[in-house]
């Protein structure tokens, strides 16, 4: 997004590259439709939830025209319920700062027009 970008490996055993494409299509017009405070995510890598440990993902934060991305790993045994491939930010823990031994959380920032710029270059 703007002149950001990233590269990160991908599992395709499970998505092919047009379901990760659907899916953050999805989780970033989520963010789009937020009003000021919606949280998303954008998974990065995914093997069979049905046998698989975690899944990386990028969790999106919406805070008014704000936009902040973490990575993370959802650990799915440690879910009270199932994870939904196309709900992924039903699994996302809210927005913190700082993990439990005082460290600051790495994360991005980005604005809601560079996500809706994405989106248009993206239908």
């Amino acid at each position: 997004m703007g002149d950001f970008s990233e590269t990160f490996p991908m599992d395709l055993s499970y998505w092919g590259v047009d379901d990760y494409r659907a899916g953050w299509v999805r989780a970033l017009r989520r963010v789009d439709a937020g009003r000021d405070e919606v949280d998303s995510c954008l998974v990065t890598s995914i093997t069979d939830p049905a046998t698989a440990n975690f899944v990386f993902c990028w969790p999106l934060y919406r805070r008014g025209t704000d936009v902040y991305v973490q990575n993370a790993v959802v650990f799915l045994g440690e879910l009270a319920d199932a994870f939904r491939p196309t709900e992924p930010w039903l699994s996302v823990e809210p927005r913190g700062t700082v993990d439990e031994d005082g460290n600051e959380i790495s994360e991005w920032r980005t604005t809601i027009d560079e996500v809706r710029a994405f989106l248009s270059a993206h239908p």
